[in-house]
C-alpha cells in the first residue's frame, strides 16, 4: 500500500511510522503484515513506488505474464520523469491505451509491447518460446496481429527486426523448443517449409508438409511414455491415413545425433509422395 492509501484509511504519518505491521519497501510504499518476499509482491510495490500511470515492463512484465523468469531488479515504465532507487525506470514515447493491461492486479505492459521491449536482449530460442507460449496462454492471449500492431507503430524500435521473423512462421503456436527448432532443420537440409501446430483430420499436428500431405510428429519420451498417449497417438495416425496423410514420428535424438540420415529419409518420402 502507498502512504496516501494508508492516510485515506485514517492513519496519521506518525502512526504509519510506528506501526509494527507496516514494512517499508520503497519510499512511500509499505508491505502489510510482513516484509515483501515474493516476486509478485516486489513487482506490485515497484509499480506503486513509481506513481500514477506506471506499469511493470520489460523482463519483469515478461515474468508476470508467465513468459519468462523473474529477475532481481524490477523494470517499470513511467509516463513522467521518475527515479526510484533499486528499480529500472523506462520512459518510452507514444504509448497508448492498448499498450497496457492489468494482470494479477498489477498494471503491466501488454504482451506484445513486452515482447517488443525484451526482444533485443533475448536469444532467438527464448524469444520464439515466449512468443509461442504467449499465443497459447489464456492470460496473455497474444496474437500475431498484436505483434504486427507494435511493429507498425514503433518501426524504429530495436526489437522490430527480431519480431518480424516470428510473423513469417506458418501455422499455430508450438508447444516446445523442440518444435521451434524443426523449421531450422528443414531449411538446413532443403526440406519443404513446414506448417506448425495445424489441424489435420481432426487432430493437431506438430508439423505438416502441406503439398506432400506428410504429418511430422515430434515425439519426446516425457509426453508419450504412458498407455493413454500410446493409444491416442496410434488412433490419430489411422485417422490421418484414412484422410490421405502419412504420419512420420521423429525423436529429438534422431534429429540431434543422426540429422543427415533423418533428412535423407524425409527427402525420399517427399519424393515418393510427390511422384504419387
Amino acid at each position: 500500500m502507498t502512504r496516501e492509501q494508508l492516510v485515506a484509511l485514517g492513519l496519521t504519518d506518525d502512526a504509519i511510522t510506528r506501526r509494527r505491521w507496516l514494512f517499508r519497501v520503497h519510499r512511500g510504499v509499505y508491505s502489510v503484515g510482513r516484509p515483501a518476499k515474493t516476486a509478485l509482491e516486489r513487482a506490485a510495490a515497484a509499480v506503486l513506488a513509481c506513481g500514477p500511470g506506471a506499469a511493470l515492463s520489460h523482463h519483469s512484465a515478461l515474468a508476470l505474464w508467465g513468459l519468462g523468469r523473474w529477475r532481481q531488479i524490477m523494470h517499470v515504465t513511467v509516463q513522467r520523469d521518475r527515479r526510484v532507487p533499486g528499480i529500472n525506470i523506462h520512459r518510452p514515447k507514444r504509448l497508448i491505451g492498448r499498450d497496457f493491461r492489468k494482470h494479477l492486479d498489477i498494471r503491466v505492459t501488454s504482451p506484445a509491447r513486452t515482447l517488443l521491449d525484451c526482444a533485443p536482449t533475448l536469444t532467438d530460442k527464448a524469444l520464439k518460446r515466449a512468443y509461442n507460449d504467449g499465443r497459447r496462454s489464456e492470460q496473455a492471449r497474444l496474437r500475431p496481429h498484436h505483434i504486427q500492431d507494435v511493429i507498425d507503430r514503433f518501426p524504429n524500435h530495436p526489437g522490430v527486426k527480431r519480431l518480424k521473423p516470428l510473423l513469417e512462421i506458418k501455422g499455430g503456436p508450438t508447444r516446445s523448443e523442440w518444435e521451434d527448432a524443426f523449421p531450422a532443420f528443414c531449411r538446413q537440409y532443403g526440406l519443404p517449409e513446414p506448417v506448425l501446430s495445424t489441424p489435420v483430420a481432426g487432430h493437431e499436428a506438430d508439423a505438416l508438409f502441406e503439398d506432400e500431405r506428410i504429418v511430422i510428429e515430434l515425439d519426446s519420451w516425457g509426453f508419450h511414455n504412458d498407455h493413454d498417449a500410446f493409444e491416442t497417438d496410434r488412433d490419430k495416425d489411422v485417422d490421418r491415413l484414412v484422410a490421405g496423410f502419412v504420419t512420420v514420428r521423429i525423436t529429438w535424438p534422431r534429429i540431434k545425433y543422426r540429422s543427415a540420415r533423418e533428412a535423407a529419409r524425409l527427402h525420399e518420402l517427399v519424393r515418393q509422395r510427390r511422384a504419387a
